[in-house]
Formats: C-alpha cells, structure tokens, sequence
C-alpha cells in the first residue's frame, strides 16, 4: 500500500510539472516552492524546531492560536510554516512569529528525508485537521518525533475505515503521539478501530476568530465609505457568482418592496436617507474576470483597492460619493485576508459557497454575534447545522426563501436580537480549545 500511495503522489507531483508548463499559475508557484525550501530552511539554527503544517490559509488560522500560544510557552524554539497551497503560502510567507516559511516539498521518500534532515533539531511537529503525508509520518516516527495533529474529524466514510483503507489507519495509530479531534463522533470512530491515543478537543478555529473579535482591529477605508450611514451592512464573503446574482435579485426585490411601501416601511427596513442597504462584497476568487462580472451586476459598485488612498482625490471622491445613488452601494474587497475583520461593520453575513461544493467559514461572522445566511449546502459543516438549529443561521434555495429570511433581520430588532444571542451563545460554548491541546501536550 505504501507503494501505491507514493506511486499516487509521484504522479500528482507529475501533474503539476505538466500544469505549470502550460502556465497555471498556482502549478508555477507550487513547483517554484519545492524547488526553493532549502534556501528557507538555512534560517533555522542550532536551536530547537517546533514545525507547524497548514495546508492553506483557512488552516493557518485554525492553527495561529496553538502556534502562537505554544511559542509564548517556549520563545527558545524557532517555528518552521510550511504550506501546501499556494493560497495559503503567497499570503502568510512573511509570517512574524516563524523564523522559516516554505511550501511543503512532496511526500516522496527521498525528498521527505532530505526535508527533516535539514530541519535539524526539530523537536514537535503538528498537523492541523485532515493533513496525513504518510512518508512524512513514518519519518517522523523513525526519528522519535511527537508528532501530534489537532481539530480533524473522522467519518466513517473516510478510506481510513473502508477494508482497503487498515494500512492507513494503521499509519494514524503508529505516527502520531496524541489525535485532537473536533467531536464526539470522531473521537469514538477512532476508539472503536482501536485507536487510544486521542482525546476531544474542540475545533481552535472558534479561539481563532475569538482573538480577532476582541482586537479591536477596525479598517479606516470601509469605516470612511461607510461615513455617517445609519442603515444596514450586508457583509457578503466569500461568495461565487451564483451567490452574487441571488444576492443582486434578492436586494433588488426588497428594495423594491421598499418602494411601493409607505414612507414609514420603508424606513424601517432600509433606516437611510439614500433609500439603501449597503453591500460589501468579498468573492473567494478575486481575478479580473470576476470583479468585473461583480461590477457588472452592481454597476454603482467601488473596488476596495480604489478606496486605499486617502491622497488620491478621485479615489476620495469615489468613497465619498453622493447619498443620492438609487439602488444600494456596494463595496467590492479585491484583496485576500481583509474579510475577517470586515464582519465587524455588518448586521447580517452572506456566506458564499453553498450552491457549489459547500459554505466557506461561518464562524468569522458568527464571532461577532451576525446572523449568517448561506445556500444549501452546508449540511457537511457542523457549526452550519448547529447555528441553524439554535436560530443564528439560515438557509436558503432560491432569492424568494433569501428575502423571506433576511427581511425580519432587517425590519424586526426582536428577531434580529434573538439570532444575534444564539450566534454570541453558541460562540462561547465553544471556546477553550487552544487550551485543552497545549493541557494535554504539557503532559506528555
């Protein structure tokens, strides 16, 4: 099996040479960062290596609290990032508290033992959720590593538990010291399989999106659009097109509800002199083409990249422009890691991804006590279930069901109240995380 497995990730490695000679560009920086990770590796000394593996950006930060609290306890060890994706690399390189960031080379024998070799005096090493590099593991092992992994879950329809998938279960039971797991469910998966050596955790993404809560970071460029308006903010992140263009029919309906209401309605609903909601939209793909196709269905639209320079004066005439617009004004953030923050400035979140493969992050807008609204397929993400059965979040499969969510969130405070308490409520339920890891290593 082991065989088969590196046959598997030899052709992968395979596929992104080919990739990147047609110029994808992901391919490009993936093959540039395997070919370059020892000129990062020669900024580790003597000293002791604590290692850290995300695979991309969302779990970079479901990392940060254990890294960043782990460091705190040992400032002696110097951290080594590595990455996967190229969507988590190309953001976080320059990274503050690692004194080395690179690509993760591929998990190929001679290249896996090149890789820990050069780490030298490498102490812990962690996984975050569902990375298992199998050659990496067994590596590890060999050379008497604690190796731990935190905030996965287990299904049983996972290839650990299918009758061809004992080899692999066997690699979790052997490679790592201690399994952090998310739930209850997984926990007993693994104990049932024999597994011991893991205990319920939590999920760190909740102590993560916690700490930019109560930063207090506020951006001065949205806080200037935004100006003396004292209607409602839509904070629509993440989105794909087919979100963009519910969200545009949506608004559009409400807003023309708006108009044929009397004058007391419609200032319930929209509590501004422009006869708007306000829309900041954060598209998960940000390209030329997709801002574009945006702009093209909110034509009073604004870039945030436009918004940047308060020297600029036409770009100061942009973000200052007339109360008189007809239809809403729209926000466009064309850059990657400002969202997070951004659901500070909103009354409700839209949570992009639920008419394709599944919902982005809910737990960013949850954090700050926003009712979430998302398309259908979020069922495979717990936190989306459990938010929508306590009555902080909502579902919906067309623009019709969307308005019918949203209009009470907008027009009654007691609804509105009661949504934002269950998401606050649930938050707080679930903090604590970081907290039981670091427990739990301290004692090994």
């Amino acid at each position: 099996m082991r065989l088969l497995y590196t046959i598997g990730i030899w052709l992968y490695g395979l596929g992104v040479r080919v990739a990147a000679l047609f110029g994808h560009r992901n391919a490009r920086l993936m093959l540039h960062g395997w070919n370059h990770w020892r000129e990062e590796l020669q900024k580790l000394d003597s000293r002791p290596v604590v290692w850290f593996h995300v695979a991309s950006l969302g779990e970079f930060e479901q990392a940060r609290p254990v890294l960043e609290r782990y460091h705190e306890m040992h400032p002696d060890r110097q951290v080594l990032l590595t990455f996967f994706s190229p969507s988590g690399y190309e953001v976080r390189k320059n990274y503050p508290q690692a004194q080395a960031v690179c690509y993760l080379p591929p998990d190929l024998p001679v290249t896996v033992n090149r890789f820990v070799k050069c780490i030298g005096n490498l102490q812990t090493v962690f996984f975050v959720k569902y990375d298992f590099w199998f050659n990496y593991l067994d590596a590890l092992r060999l050379r008497g590593v604690p190796t731990y992994i935190f905030s996965t879950i287990f299904r049983p329809t996972q290839y650990f538990f299918k009758t061809w998938g004992c080899w692999f279960l066997e690699q979790l039971d052997r490679c790592f010291t201690h399994i952090f797991v998310q739930n209850d469910e997984s926990l007993q998966l693994l104990k049932n399989h024999a597994v011991e050596h893991c205990s319920l955790a939590g999920d760190t993404r909740f102590d993560r999106v916690h700490q930019i809560a109560v930063s207090d970071i506020h951006n001065e460029v949205v806080e200037h659009w935004l100006g003396d308006f004292d209607g409602k903010v839509m904070v629509c992140g993440s989105t794909w097109p087919p979100d963009e263009e519910l969200i545009k029919e949506c608004v559009s309906a409400l807003m023309s509800k708006c108009v044929s209401a009397d004058a007391t309605a419609a200032n319930t609903i929209t509590q501004s002199h422009n006869n708007a909601i306000r829309l900041i939209i954060a598209p998960h793909v940000i390209n030329e083409e997709h801002l574009q196709a945006i702009e093209k269905l909110f034509p009073d639209s604004v870039r945030y990249s436009k918004c940047v320079s308060d020297n600029d004066a036409s770009a100061t005439n942009t973000i200052t422009q007339s109360h008189n617009n007809a239809f809403s004004r729209v926000l466009i953030i064309d850059n990657i890691g400002l969202l997070s923050q951004l659901y500070r400035y909103a009354d409700v979140a839209y949570i992009g991804g639920g008419f394709g493969v599944g919902i982005h992050n809910t737990l960013e807008a949850i954090t700050f006590g926003k009712p979430v609204l998302f398309g259908p397929n979020y069922h495979k993400f717990k936190e989306a279930r459990d938010i929508v059965s306590l009555g902080g979040g909502f579902c919906h499969n067309d623009a019709d069901t969307m308005r019918r969510n949203l209009e009470p969130l907008l027009i009654d405070p007691a609804a509105y109240r009661r949504a934002s308490e269950s998401c606050s409520a649930y938050m707080q339920a679930n903090l604590g995380s970081t907290d039981k890891i670091i427990k739990k290593i301290s004692e090994k």
